[in-house]
């Protein structure tokens, strides 16, 4: 199993950056598919941005252009670069990745409010 430990969420305002952080307890260099998603009050879970192994990057379209995702194989970390965020960001933001074997990893959460 991989356990994940997100951080860098909190409060900020409207306009502002935040960088979240996700640390994994095992090598990441073979998963295919490391990511964010992220939870509103309300809402389905829905995918922010993924990055695979060759650095191909996938984000929502709500997203673009505003954030960026980057993973470091050697220190085993995911990030998630956050600018220019809106109110409609507010959400708990969830780390995930895809072992070789096809099996999906989550962390816990880290919560990320954006006041306007």
């Amino acid at each position: 199993q991989v356990q994940l430990l997100e951080s860098g969420g909190g409060l900020v305002q409207a306009g502002g950056s935040l960088t979240l952080s996700c640390a994994a307890s095992k090598s990441i260099v073979s998963c295919p598919v490391t990511g964010w998603y992220r939870q509103a009050p309300g809402k389905q879970r829905e995918l922010v941005a993924t990055i695979t192994t060759g650095g191909y990057t996938n984000y929502a379209d709500s997203v673009k252009g505003r954030f960026a995702i980057s993973r470091d194989n050697a220190k085993n970390t995911v990030n998630l670069h956050m600018s220019s965020l809106k109110p409609e960001d507010t959400a708990v933001y969830y780390c995930y990745v895809r072992s070789p074997l096809s099996h999906d990893y989550w962390g816990q959460g880290t919560q990320v409010t954006v006041s306007s």
